[in-house]
């Protein structure tokens, strides 16, 4: 096995285009013989660069309108044989095979055709057949050969042949593993558009891809590590926010972030959230973001410091002012005007993230979590339920009011960890109760956190007094939703479903309480 390979003959075929005729020349200076095919080789040649044609090379002529201009045994042969084998070499002699030491090769853009709605037809001509396998064949043989699948790579492969006179087998090593994971990575993406076409959400074989954004310095902890990586589906978001400022985004400050923007999308007015350890610890809409900054803080102050903020428009200058008025680790929002900016600057260790737009909580998605042997997946929870689709139980229905923060309650609810129950009030919330293994405390924390917010903001009154209830699941005892109406809750929204429906819907009466069922469970786990 030759550590250092002396280039003769390179194969240049590919679609992005972008770097590769100052590459080209560097070869053609080095003596490397190029063979190419179609747009590529037309482009080497305007740029000066001498090109032999694949046919001509072979001998064999580009068939199928195109479909079959390198899938020949002189160009495989050439990839796929082993210098240091006699036999390979006798053969590749025999039938007059001359070796490739170097493929630069990228695949037809596939996932960009599906991205923006192609036809059936369209996407499936957009399937690289020939560029896959050329870069297997190159890859497996990495001992012999070079492939570059990426621009990026070129001038590390350039710079290395001055260097060396060659490339290295560390550098063919690290080469064809990129690219077995780029074709696997393309291949995934066939196989989901597939699976959408045939309406199969979860198919029989589920491949997932991911590129790397960005390695982190540590996971959840310091002793975990831990990495980004996106999907390409370009959901607003983390995967498509710029980062304008502030440090370096750690894991902990990913999944939050996540958090708080895929809450904040839900809703069509002006929209502050604040998360801490993924749970939410204040949701407001207002008439502006300043406004709903300042009932978001109401809720829990204690928590909000060093939080996450996440707003669902343009950052004004008001808003700014406040949000920077306490130690805040990350904020994002679909944009932020210079004034907004300039203000955030003022705190360098601020993380400002703009996302260009909000993700549509309706959307379909897919949510993948591993386990011990394998993974599980389901679909996003894009549920979502309307005041049309509530069915009132108790003998006295919501006001107009109480029907407004219901459903604002509930929809905070579905981004709580369960078990979740949330306190709401004029289009706040006041009160949050997250993760606990029973739902009677969590009614209770959350009225205990109203009461903490109240004292803060010089109340006598807890924040939960003449608020909504909203449970994430239904109640199982009555004890959850008279622990509710001890707050001063006075109208409530749970799914339903539970064998004491009867005792609960009772004791609702019984303390004069307006419930409405959803139907639909929020659990988030």
């Amino acid at each position: 096995m030759a550590d250092i390979v002396t280039l003769r003959r390179a194969l240049i075929s590919v679609h992005d285009k972008t770097g590769l005729l100052d590459f080209a020349r560097f070869l053609a200076g080095q003596g490397v013989e190029i063979l190419s095919t179609g747009g590529t080789a037309r482009m080497l040649r305007e740029g000066g660069i001498t090109v032999v044609d694949v046919s001509d090379h072979t001998g064999f002529p580009e068939i199928l309108d195109g479909r079959v201009k390198t899938l020949v045994p002189q160009i495989h042969g050439g990839l796929l044989g082993r210098r240091a084998d006699p036999e390979h070499v006798a053969q590749m002699e025999q039938h007059r095979i001359a070796p490739i030491d170097l493929l630069v090769s990228n695949l037809y853009p596939f996932e960009a055709t599906v991205a923006k709605g192609a036809s059936h037809e369209e996407t499936v001509e957009e399937i690289d057949i020939g560029g896959p396998a050329l870069t297997r064949a190159a890859a497996k043989n990495h001992e012999d050969v070079a492939v570059i699948t990426d621009p990026a790579q070129m001038a590390g492969v350039q710079a290395e042949i001055e260097a060396q006179g060659g490339t290295t087998l560390a550098t063919r090593r690290r080469l064809a593993a990129a690219a077995f994971a780029r074709t696997a990575a393309y291949d995934t993406a066939i196989a989901t558009w597939f699976a959408g076409r045939l309406e199969q959400d979860f198919p029989a074989r589920l491949a997932v891809a991911g590129a790397l954004r960005q390695t982190l310095r540590y996971g959840e902890n310091p002793h975990q590590q831990a990495a980004f990586y996106t999907d390409g589906s370009n959901r607003p978001g983390i995967a498509t926010a710029a980062q304008v400022q502030g440090k370096e985004l750690s894991y902990n400050n990913l999944n939050d972030t996540d958090a708080a923007f895929e809450c904040v999308a839900e809703f069509e007015n002006p929209a502050i959230v604040i998360v801490k350890h993924a749970n939410p610890c204040g949701v407001a809409e207002g008439g502006s973001l300043a406004a709903a900054w300042d009932l978001a803080l109401r809720c829990d102050p204690v928590s909000a410091f060093g939080g996450i903020v996440a707003a669902n428009r343009r950052l004004d200058a008001a808003a700014a002012e406040r949000i920077s008025a306490i130690f805040t680790e990350v904020v994002m929002a679909p944009d932020a005007d210079e004034e907004a900016k300039a203000i955030f600057a003022r705190k360098k260790n601020l993380r400002l993230l703009l996302t260009g737009g909000l993700p549509d909580p309706a959307a379909p998605g897919r949510i993948i979590r591993s386990v011990s042997g394998g993974f599980l997946a389901q679909s996003r929870d894009a549920g979502r339920v309307t005041e049309a689709a509530l069915k009132v139980v108790t003998k006295r229905a919501p006001t107009g009011q109480e029907m407004a923060d219901l459903l604002f309650a509930f929809r905070v609810g579905k981004h709580v960890k369960s078990n979740a129950i949330v306190y709401a009030k004029g289009g706040a919330t006041v009160g949050i109760g997250a993760g606990q293994m029973s739902r009677v405390d969590s009614a209770r924390i959350a009225a205990w956190k109203s009461a903490e917010a109240a004292k803060a903001a010089g109340l006598e009154a807890p924040l939960a007094h003449g608020s909504v209830v909203a449970s994430d699941a239904f109640f199982p005892f009555a004890d959850g939703l008279q622990a509710a109406a001890a707050a001063g809750a006075t109208a409530v929204i749970q799914p339903g479903g539970s064998i004491r429906d009867k005792d609960v819907i009772a004791a609702a009466d019984e303390a004069g309480l307006a419930m409405v069922f959803t139907g639909m469970r929020h659990f988030r786990h």
